[in-house]
């Protein structure tokens, strides 16, 4: 159960650029707890919005070709690429094998020697591994989805690229002679064995721009990787799949938001879900549902810090909103406005829009309330204490989900249509449950006796009206015979892990399955890709309604799809495996995690 099955697509499969696009199985993702810089199996930096992760991105290739911009180098000929991230890091390695010699790239968004720089530096070291390699580097800006204009100015101390309030300074190191275009800083140069070469995008945003030498920025380096495997090293795992929850965990870390706490729901905008383009999105927001699954992985393996951070963050926010909590928040913490941007861009392949913001925060998603309780009853579970004002303020939510669970909501999948959807009532449940507990052992004040009673009716309620006896299943709302997989998500929250569940996960995979991945709800086989997380809660589900070989045979499947270096986007076309939706995705990951976690607390059992 530890080894990971060959992914569906290695490096070596993908295919070339298309009209200026790669696959999305292309990309591998670093970070440095502030940003994502995305990176091609052909060695372009496609995607590195600066300073932040939900800034405006002035290297936007993946979602504009011609006009996105990027950072290139790679061999300046036909090659052959093998990576993979620095063991316990997320710095990627990737190797180029060519006619004429090999070499070797490491790329990084680093650190400092006291944490987090207070500016951004992209560094791509290049070694010499074999023979001769030519080698072409390019640094060229882009428009910011044609709203601004990149320009270079001529300064003492070299050249700087200009994009909006964007500075950039590029540090090289046996690079070649530098060519300075109207829009673009380039180069050639060529690797022999044991040659050592640095390409370095260093970055300011309304700020005076910081030019370190090529010494330090190596040095940086270094620091870089020696900041996550400490990091790493802090995880207390030896279960199954360790390898496959080492890089969930790592990725995780890298969508999180240093700074504030708070955890990105993945790394882009606008990657589509069909290819119709009729279902693009932003995800460069904290999710509160997100942040409770991390929490409960963070907290399974032993990592204290980030979630010390975490758990800060969100009840911050819900001392700020209650009792009416939004769904999800800006990275600072801010509500995003009412609306979306739709900018005048191509979008990746073509398929538009374009867009920045999400309409979903003012939503009314009753599931929330449960992911909250569930995070706190997981913080104090680990040995933690609340404060007096988060106990108090508990209770007034607890008591809001009295009165609230009795009305319709946009459900876990954000929908135009207000229902009485089933996952929605099973997190008021679920949410007053811990509640319940929290209130036993003395952490929040208020009347325990109400929420137990109260409990007890959304049990009843859901057991009068959301089962389907004809269909064998949980359905999606009252009234209908339509499937919701978000429902396995209480075999995991304990609500029913009997012969009722069971018979819900076989009706799930037999309408809304293909092979191993599943769909989020009915109707949606024809409207987009299947949700990576949906597989993970059914590994899960199964194996907490006692069905071990079941979850086993499908965690083998699933660890499969992921690309070679064991990332997930947030979709997977069943036709030909193709990744869909924005990635890295903290929901596939975290799904990945809390199955991996099952197996280990099941298979003990």
């Amino acid at each position: 159960m530890t080894a990971r099955p060959r992914p569906v697509v290695a490096p070596g499969d993908l295919s070339p650029r298309r009209d200026g696009y790669v696959e999305l199985r292309s990309y591998a993702a670093i970070g440095d707890g502030r940003t994502v810089a995305m990176v091609a199996h052909d060695g372009s930096v496609d995607w590195y919005p600066v300073p932040d992760l939900d800034s405006a991105p002035a290297f936007a290739r993946l979602l504009d070709a011609e006009h996105g911009g990027c950072v290139e180098l790679s061999p300046a000929g036909p090659f052959e690429t093998s990576r993979g991230y620095v063991p316990g890091t997320n710095v990627l390695q990737t190797t180029y094998t060519t006619g004429t010699g090999v070499v070797r790239v490491t790329d990084s968004l680093n650190v400092g020697s006291t944490g987090p720089l207070p500016w951004n530096e992209l560094a791509r070291t290049v070694e010499g591994v074999a023979g001769e390699v030519p080698m072409t580097w390019r640094v060229t800006p882009g428009t910011m989805f044609n709203t601004v204009s990149p320009w270079i100015q001529d300064t003492e101390q070299g050249p700087v690229l200009r994009v909006d309030a964007v500075s950039f300074g590029v540090r090289s190191e046996a690079l070649g002679e530098c060519v300075v275009g109207g829009q673009e800083i380039s180069g050639r140069f060529g690797t022999t064995p044991g040659s050592q070469h640095l390409l370095a995008v260093v970055s300011t945003h309304s700020e005076p721009l910081r030019l370190p030498t090529p010494a330090s920025i190596r040095k940086n380096v270094d620091l870089t990787l020696d900041m996550w495997r400490r990091w790493t090293d802090l995880l207390e795992y030896d279960g199954p799949y360790r390898a496959d929850v080492e890089r969930s965990a790592l990725t995780l870390k890298m969508l999180s938001h240093g700074p504030s706490g708070s955890i990105a729901a993945a790394a882009t905008t606008s990657l589509p879900e069909n290819r119709a383009g009729t279902k693009n999105y932003d995800y460069r927001f904290a999710w509160v549902r997100d942040a409770a699954y991390t929490l409960h992985a963070l907290l399974r393996l032993g990592e204290q810090e980030d979630v010390h951070a975490a758990v800060s963050w969100l009840l911050r926010l819900a001392r700020a909103q209650s009792p009416e909590l939004h769904v999800l928040n800006r990275l600072n913490g801010a509500v995003p406005g009412d609306g979306m941007t739709v900018y005048e861009a191509p979008g990746w392949q073509g398929v538009g829009p374009v867009v920045s913001g999400n309409a979903a925060a003012e939503q009314l998603q009753l599931g929330v309330y449960g992911d909250l309780f569930d995070m706190v009853d997981l913080y104090v579970g680990g040995g933690n204490v609340l404060d007096a004002a988060t106990g108090r303020m508990l209770a007034d939510v607890a008591d809001r989900i009295c009165d609230l669970w009795r009305r319709p909501d946009a459900g876990m999948w954000e929908l135009p249509e207000h229902r009485h959807y089933t996952s929605s009532k099973m997190g008021c449940w679920h949410g007053l449950d811990r509640a319940v507990h929290l209130a036993d052992v003395g952490q929040i004040p208020g009347s325990a006796d109400r929420w137990r009673a109260e409990r007890d009716r959304i049990a009843t309620w859901i057991d009068e009206n959301c089962w389907n006896a004809a269909r064998g299943a949980y359905v999606w709302y009252p009234g209908t015979d339509e499937l919701d997989t978000s429902v396995l998500l209480h075999a995991i929250s304990g609500l029913d892990r009997g012969p009722r569940m069971s018979s819900t996960i076989d009706a799930l995979r037999e309408e809304l399955g293909t092979g191993p991945l599943l769909h989020r709800y009915s109707g949606m086989q024809h409207e987009e890709g299947a949700f990576v997380a949906c597989s993970f809660w059914a590994v899960a589900a199964l194996a907490h309604v006692g069905r071990q070989d079941e979850a086993v045979e499908l965690m083998d499947e699933m660890l499969g799809r992921g690309n070679d270096l064991g990332l997930y986007t947030e979709m997977i076309d069943p036709a030909d495996d193709a990744f869909l939706g924005n990635f890295p995705q903290a929901l596939s990951h975290l799904a990945l995690l809390t199955a991996a976690l099952t197996l280990e607390d099941t298979g003990r059992s």
